[in-house]
């Protein structure tokens, strides 16, 4: 399995916003031949209409469809860690589903609580 990078909202939004520690994480990932995954609900829970730059970021991401299987890991997530949110459980059992990797968020807390019941997954700042 490959590695991957996988963006939470507030990881669009600092790109949106031009924010140096995302637009440095992001163009190294993209130098390295790697397309973040963005889950279908973080591109619900971003999206407030179009924009240019919301143009550019999408184009660089590839968003990933909700399947069974991560609706299924996402739900037992949100049973077993009390407080989660629906959006955090998603894109947390998206990377594990895929072998780990690295979870770009500006909410590192939230995260590393679900990071006990998905140990593969590291969760960086956005």
């Amino acid at each position: 399995m490959t590695f991957t990078f996988t963006f939470d909202t507030g990881m669009l939004i600092a790109l949106e916003r031009r924010k140096p520690r995302a637009l440095e994480a992001f163009r190294h990932i993209v130098d390295c031949g790697h397309l973040p995954i963005v889950p279908a609900v973080v591109y619900v829970e971003w999206w407030r209409g179009r924009t240019d730059i919301r143009e550019e970021i999408l184009a660089a991401v590839v968003v990933e469809d909700m399947r069974p299987s991560l609706c299924r890991a996402a739900g037992e997530a949100l049973g077993a860690v009390r407080g989660a949110s629906l959006v955090d459980a998603v894109v947390m059992a998206s990377a594990a589903l895929r072998g780990g990797g690295v979870v770009y968020t500006s909410d590192v807390e939230d995260l590393a609580r679900l990071q006990r019941h998905f140990p593969a997954v590291r969760v960086l700042r956005a």
